[in-house]
C-alpha cells in the first residue's frame, strides 16, 4: 500500500507547497475470461488493492509537470502541444490521457504530479490501465470536470489504442474505473453493461503468484490472436451471415461448422467461444456460493488458454501445476495476455501457509527464478481525495 504522507512529503519536496488531491486507480486480476473482451465477450475481473496514485495540483499555464517517485524522474509537456516521449515512455500513459480528453472537447487545465504505485509492471496486472485512471481522474478533478466511469474507461482505452500504440480491449479500464470492494464484475464487452458480483469466498483467499517473465505486450502475439479471431468470424459469417464476433456464436452453432475452418483457426475460435460460456457459469457458481465449480471452471480456462489458444509458457503452466498439487486449491489459471505475467489461484486460508511455501520453492527450484506472491481481496476502483 502507498503512504499518502510519502506522496505529499514528495510532492512538497518537487513543488514546494502542498498538493489539492490525490488520485488513485487500482490494477486488476481477472478471474476468467481471457481473450474474451476484444471478442465482444464476457469477462469476471476483480480491482486490487495494489495501485497507481497521483499527488496534483492545477496549474495557472497548460504545462503538465510529473515526477515519478519510483523511477526518480521528471518529465514537462505542454497541453497545446502533445507528443510521444520515447526517453520517458511511461509518461505516454498521462500523455495519452490528456491528449484523448482533449481531443473530445474536454479543457484541461495545466497540472502538478507526483507519481507512484505499488501495482507491478510487466506482470499482467494492469498497471498501464490504473496509471491511466488516475491521470485521468486527477485531469479531470483539477479541471472541475465529471466523465460516467464506462465513458471515462472508453476513453482511457482509446489512448493506450492510438497513443500508446497497445491494441487492448476494455476491460482493464473498465474495472479499473468501476471495481468495487468485495465483488467481481461481470462485464458485457459489448454493450458494457456490468453486474456486481458478490464474492463471498468463505475462508478462500484470491493469491496472484507472479512469475517474474515480463512481457511486452505490443511485441507479443496478442495481436496475432487477434486477427485469428477476426478472421474466424470472417469464415464463420459463410454460415451465419448476421455474426459480428465469436461472442454470437454458442459452442453447438460452432461446433455444427467447424470443420470447415483451418485447424489452427478451429482451435483459437473454439477457445474463445467455450471461455465466454465458462464466464456465464462461473457468474452462476459465485451467485450460488459453488466455490468448487468456479474453481473447475478456472482450471479448464487455463487448459484451454495452453492447449488450444497457445499463450501459455513453461513458467505459467510450472506455477499451475505447483499449485493445483496444493491440498485446498479450488484452481489455478495464468491471467492477463499471457507469454509470462501471473497466475490467479483460489486458495483455502487455511491451505495459504503451505501454499506460498510449495509455490515459491516449487518454481524456483525448477526455473531458477524467484516468484512473488500477492494476497488481494477486491478493491474499489478509481477514486479522488481532496486534502
Amino acid at each position: 500500500m502507498i503512504e499518502k504522507e510519502i506522496l505529499i512529503k514528495g510532492f512538497k519536496e518537487s513543488f514546494g507547497f502542498e498538493p489539492e488531491l490525490i488520485s488513485r486507480a487500482p490494477g486488476r486480476v481477472n478471474l476468467i475470461g481471457e481473450h474474451t473482451d476484444y471478442n465482444d465477450g464476457f469477462v469476471l475481473p476483480i480491482a486490487l488493492e495494489m495501485s497507481i496514485h497521483i499527488a496534483a495540483s492545477g496549474r495557472s499555464d497548460r504545462k503538465v509537470v510529473l515526477r515519478s517517485l519510483d523511477l526518480d524522474q521528471t518529465v514537462e509537456f505542454d497541453l497545446d502541444r502533445i507528443e510521444r516521449d520515447e526517453e520517458h515512455p511511461w509518461s505516454n500513459y498521462p500523455r495519452g490521457v490528456a491528449y484523448v480528453l482533449q481531443e473530445e472537447g474536454y479543457k484541461l487545465r495545466g497540472m502538478n504530479g507526483v507519481i507512484s504505485g505499488d501495482v507491478p509492471q510487466g506482470a499482467g496486472l494492469s498497471s498501464s490501465a490504473a496509471f491511466e485512471l488516475s491521470s485521468a481522474m486527477a485531469f479531470l478533478a483539477l479541471s472541475d470536470l465529471q466523465i460516467p466511469l464506462p465513458t471515462l474507461a472508453r476513453l482511457c482505452q482509446r489512448a493506450e489504442n492510438q497513443f500508446i500504440g497497445v491494441n487492448c480491449g476494455i476491460m482493464d479500464q473498465f474495472i479499473s474505473a468501476a471495481g468495487r470492494k468485495g465483488h467481481a464484475l461481470f462485464l458485457d464487452c459489448r454493450s458494457l453493461d456490468y453486474q456486481l458480483i458478490p464474492l463471498n469466498l468463505n475462508g478462500y483467499k484470491i493469491a496472484i503468484c507472479n512469475t517474474m517473465v515480463k512481457r511486452e505486450l505490443t511485441s507479443s502475439e496478442y495481436n496475432v490472436r487477434r486477427s485469428e479471431c477476426e478472421e474466424g468470424v470472417k469464415m464463420m459469417r459463410r454460415r451465419y451471415p448476421n455474426i459480428k464476433a465469436l461472442r454470437d456464436l454458442t459452442s453447438e452453432m460452432f461446433e455444427r461448422y467447424a470443420d470447415e475452418l483451418p485447424l489452427l483457426i478451429r482451435r483459437r475460435c473454439g477457445y474463445v467461444i467455450r471461455e465466454n460460456e465458462r464466464v456465464l457459469s462461473s457468474v452462476e457458481a459465485l451467485k450460488a456460493g459453488d466455490l468448487a465449480r468456479f474453481g473447475k471452471l478456472m482450471n479448464l480456462s487455463h487448459d484451454g488458454l495452453k492447449e488450444e489458444y497457445e499463450v501459455s509458457c513453461f513458467e505459467l503452466d510450472t506455477m499451475v501445476e505447483l499449485a493445483r498439487s496444493v491440498d485446498g486449491v479450488l484452481g489455478a489459471r495464468m491471467t492477463g495476455a499471457g507469454f509470462g505475467g501471473c497466475t490467479v489461484n483460489l486458495v483455502s486460508q487455511n491451505s495459504l501457509e503451505s501454499f506460498i511455501s510449495r509455490v515459491k520453492e516449487g518454481y524456483k527450484e525448477k526455473t531458477g527464478i524467484s516468484p512473488e506472491i500477492y494476497i488481494s481481496d477486491p478493491a474499489d476502483g478509481a477514486e479522488v481525495t481532496r486534502l
